[in-house]
């Protein structure tokens, strides 16, 4: 049975890991916010735009373009995109456990190589005897421009030299504050099926000549496509973390109540019971005539 002082240390250590939860929160919310705004402003284009580029791709007269090359996947590279810390729900474990799911579904018939950034994906795949091509950790959140442009070199070197038929990133993509939304998608070939283009679909008078636009409209793409992911999950991560400590302040609350109430208890409890002695020795006296 703990002690009056034993339940005020310890009322005071939950009201400290409370303040510590709620300055979290706080944080959490400012960079949910600018994160939030990027990643809003952002999306229409980016998920509209390999449609345009496939049509665009489709009204040129010469052969498609590399990036839009289909090949059998005999050689697949994966990306998985974590956070460098914890205390954000299940955002990490989430993510990993489905990463980990489908690449069992593709090491039988298929080489796979694999990109980490944050170091949850780092730790995590150090597991695995999977080819671990590089890994990205420390402070993802302050190069995001630096690490989409180096990322996207290599994987243009990685594809168009056919080092691999297909790159495949996983991610969590901001879905709602609530929870995140685990998405794989396919980063190159840039589209797996031709769209069907319209009757009327006119085609484009190109200015300079196609291939050079079309060039640039691609490299373009898939560099700020990956910097749009990583904005992605780093907004996710941050509503997510933000939710956790919004929770555990509640918790610690609840806890802090409790707390108080078992402290009255054994307060009026110990009252109660010198109250009690007092009565009896006063009942002794009188008995004793004194």
């Amino acid at each position: 049975m703990p002690t009056i002082i034993d339940l005020r240390r310890r009322i005071e250590s939950v009201r400290n890991s409370q303040k510590v939860t709620q300055a979290m929160k706080t944080v959490a919310t400012a960079r949910y916010r600018k994160y939030h705004r990027q990643v809003v402003a952002g999306r229409p284009f980016w998920h509209n735009f390999p449609e345009l580029a496939l049509k665009l791709s489709q009204s040129m007269s010469f052969p498609v373009h590399p990036f839009l090359e289909i090949r059998p996947e005999k050689k697949i590279l994966v990306i998985t995109i974590t956070s460098d810390k914890g205390l954000c729900g299940v955002f990490n474990s989430s993510l990993l456990a489905a990463a980990q799911r489908f690449l069992d579904e593709k090491k039988e018939k298929t080489e796979l190589k694999l990109i980490t950034i944050g170091k949850k994906a780092t730790a995590f795949f150090k597991r695995f005897d999977y080819q671990v091509e590089r890994f990205i950790a420390d402070g993802v959140d302050k190069k995001i421009p630096e690490i989409s442009e180096e990322l996207n070199s290599y994987l243009e070197y990685q594809f168009i030299f056919k080092k691999v038929d297909a790159v495949y990133i996983i991610y969590n993509e901001f879905h709602s504050i609530i929870a995140p939304r685990i998405t794989l998608t396919r980063f190159l070939p840039l589209s797996g099926e031709q769209a069907d283009l319209p009757v009327d679909y006119l085609k484009p008078d190109w200015e300079p000549e196609a291939r050079k636009v079309i060039a640039y409209l691609l490299k373009f793409y898939l560099r700020y496509q990956l910097q749009h992911f990583l904005l992605e999950s780093q907004a996710a991560e941050q509503a997510s973390r933000m939710m956790a400590m919004e929770k555990a302040t509640q918790n610690a609350e609840e806890l802090i109540s409790s707390l108080v109430l078992l402290l009255n208890k054994m307060r009026q409890a110990s009252i109660t019971r010198e109250l009690l002695e007092i009565q009896t020795a006063v009942e002794a006296l009188t008995q004793q005539g004194v």
